[in-house]
């Protein structure tokens, strides 16, 4: 479960800020990052076998807003 004191405008402020960001939903493993201005990419990078859920994905900010609430385990990509 996420930190409580971390909130959606925190994630919305890191997301404008170039991070790229793990988060888990639905037992599910994506990444997310900005591309432009209201449009973001979610791409899918672990889930269980024969898994419905889309590969890639581009979004909204409304949907990264409905999505927030629901999202755990948020990682910051690192870059080595």
């Amino acid at each position: 479960m996420k930190d409580e004191k971390y909130t959606f405008n925190m994630f919305w402020e890191d997301l404008n800020n170039g991070f790229q960001i793990y988060y888990t939903y639905m037992d599910c493993r994506y990444l997310i990052y900005k591309m432009s201005n209201n449009c973001y990419k979610n791409e899918l990078v672990e889930a269980p076998p024969k898994c419905p859920h889309q590969r890639s994905s581009i979004l909204t900010l409304k949907r990264v807003k409905e999505l927030f609430d629901y999202i755990e385990d948020i990682q910051y990509k690192v870059f080595e």
